[in-house]
């Protein structure tokens, strides 16, 4: 009797995600909570484990396809890979002739042929698409059709192979054809949604993860009156404090001194202030909260994402950056939990360690604040006795939501974060 592989709860308000990759394929044998297959959703990726020991009878999800909580991705057997395995080569012998039926209506082998002299005008474009790894769709249009890459002539960069190339392939190697296009000024292309790539450009999907950022932003952008005040600070102390203490904190605890956790506790002083910027808009009322779980935006290879440290006022410096290495390192491997990403009051979002010398930030819904730190530079300050002196310098910016938040309140909150930073001692007496 065949189990069924179904997309597991994914978190609350998350319902559906998008298959992205399938580790095992029909035929291959499996242990019980075994990975099987990763789903993405617009946080996080999810690794679906086997339910039970078995051999995968039939993949009904397949990679790139958008799937609901409680939906069937497959079917697992029972018993070792080798029953199974006629059923792995069926399908793919019903498919075959549809995959080569549909070309000859448009191509047949002989007016595929003219294309030959174009390979041979650039052999070593055709070559070199063997070299590079196949972008996603274009892996998919040619699996699809049960095609030869290397007998595709590319056009890409570095001579890889692109979805127009093979669709230009299918179509009777109308190579040609795809010249003019590739000439056409630019006020001639097609422009916006549902736009077709030209010959010297590849179309790939967003990612569920990135079209989720992309419409995060955007609503905080046409729902928040978001304005940005920037502040100076002045590291010189801080540094000093951190290269006195940074051996002994290491030795004792473990995890290394870092600047993000008086950065936090700063906030966390400020917040505590001035409560608007830890609150949000709800309908006509305001909440107010009386939790610091301080959002850490990350960077990915998939795009940004901001895991949160709950309770980050009832922790130590050495809990703080331990936690945050920990995120940083997880939310990379794309191992983080729905839970580490929700709940934030407030963000933190450090462009400095890209070289960033000054941005504005976009706060993230429903939250009404995020801090932008930058880059440490060393600059020539004016100092109270009149003297210059080359200082570390970070520009700071506090992005609100006007809404709830006056000007007034956001220029001292940042002036209560630059206090902090500039004098440390103030952290550990909260004035």
């Amino acid at each position: 009797m065949a189990t069924e592989i179904k997309v597991p709860a994914l978190g609350e308000s998350v319902t559906e995600a998008t298959v992205a990759k399938w580790f095992k394929q029909v035929g291959d044998s499996v242990n019980a909570d075994e990975p099987l297959v990763e789903l993405e959703t617009d946080k996080v990726t999810v690794e679906v484990p086997a339910p039970a020991a078995g051999t995968i009878q039939e993949i009904t999800a397949e990679e790139g396809s958008d799937v609901e909580v409680g939906s069937i991705l497959g079917l697992l057997g029972e018993g070792a890979g080798a029953a199974p395995a006629p059923k792995k080569e069926e399908p793919k012998k019903e498919e075959a002739p549809k995959a080569e039926e549909k070309p000859e209506p448009k191509a047949q082998p002989e007016p595929a042929k003219p294309a030959q002299p174009q390979e041979s005008q650039a052999p070593a474009g055709q070559k070199a698409n063997l070299d590079h790894p196949l972008a996603p769709a274009v892996r998919k249009l040619v699996e699809e059709n049960n095609l030869d890459p290397a007998q595709i002539p590319a056009s890409g960069k570095d001579g890889r192979l692109t979805k127009a190339d093979v669709v230009n392939y299918m179509q009777g190697g109308a190579k040609p054809a795809a010249a003019p296009a590739a000439a056409a000024p630019a006020s001639a292309m097609p422009s916006g949604p549902g736009r077709e790539a030209a010959a010297n450009e590849e179309k790939v999907k967003m990612s569920r993860l990135r079209r989720r950022i992309a419409e995060r932003l955007k609503e905080a952008q046409n729902t928040a009156a978001m304005l940005t005040t920037f502040n100076e600070v002045d590291m010189t102390n801080l540094m000093a404090l951190r290269n006195q203490y940074k051996d002994k904190f290491e030795k004792k605890h473990g995890v290394k001194l870092g600047f993000m956790s008086f950065f936090a506790k700063a906030c966390i002083q400020a917040l505590q202030e001035i409560p608007a910027v830890n609150a949000e808009i709800s309908g006509d009322s305001i909440i107010y909260k009386n939790h610091y779980d301080i959002g850490i935006a990350v960077g990915t290879p998939q795009g940004l994402v901001v895991p949160v440290v709950k309770d980050c006022d009832k922790m130590g410096f050495a809990e703080i950056e331990s936690t945050i290495g920990d995120f940083g390192k997880r939310a990379r491997d794309g191992k983080l939990s729905m839970d580490e990403m929700s709940g934030g009051t407030f963000t933190i979002s450090n462009g400095g360690v890209y070289g960033s010398l000054m941005s504005m930030p976009i706060i993230n819904p429903p939250q009404s604040g995020i801090l932008g730190m930058h880059k440490t530079q060393m600059r020539p300050m004016v100092m109270p006795d009149g003297k210059i002196e080359a200082r570390p310098m970070m520009y700071l910016a506090l992005s609100y939501d006007h809404r709830i938040i006056d000007g007034k309140e956001a220029v001292t909150f940042l002036v209560r974060v630059k206090e902090c930073i500039e004098d440390p001692a103030r952290l550990l007496f909260d004035v």
